[in-house]
């Protein structure tokens, strides 16, 4: 792969120099993978909820997106990092808020610490430019997407 094939945002963050990383690296194929995001902005951990750290956390993610043309319709990968078990719900509506028309594969992992103890969730978003932005409609819900899936032992 040559690396005029491959982008690469920086947000500004000093950890990217100092660690050697960028914010995101849209590959030859399409692929755009963004780094670790946590509710810092101007250098600063936010205080606020784990709901509000995540929204925030989400915010830079999809601004990395926006610097190479994407949105949140073309995230088809989020993982969640979180501190504590508690605050699964909270950090769940945040991302269903996010991404809840895109539907992306998620996991969500809780972890002992992160580098500061102010933060409380981390999150990575994968995208691909070639996903087509996802919009349900209107009348569409789980349980027509369920009514939807084969039964056992019937094949489609």
């Amino acid at each position: 792969m040559s690396e005029a094939a491959t982008r690469r945002v920086f947000s500004g963050s000093p950890w990217e120099d100092e660690f050697g990383y960028c914010r995101a690296v849209e590959l030859p194929d399409g692929r755009v993978l963004v780094s670790g995001c946590t509710s810092v902005v101007d250098g600063e951990v936010t205080d606020g909820s784990p709901y509000d750290q995540a929204v925030n956390a989400f915010g830079v993610a999809l601004a990395a997106l926006a610097e190479l043309g994407l949105d949140s319709g073309h995230v088809v990968r989020t993982r969640m990092y979180l501190t504590h078990v508690r605050d699964v719900d909270d950090v769940g509506r945040a991302h269903r808020e996010t991404f809840g028309h895109a539907r992306p594969a998620a996991s969500l992992v809780v972890v002992s610490a992160f580098v500061d103890p102010r933060m409380v969730v981390e999150v990575e978003v994968e995208a691909h430019r070639d996903a087509a932005p996802h919009s349900p409609r209107a009348d569409e819900t789980a349980a027509d997407a369920a009514d939807a899936l084969p039964t056992p032992g019937e094949g489609r």
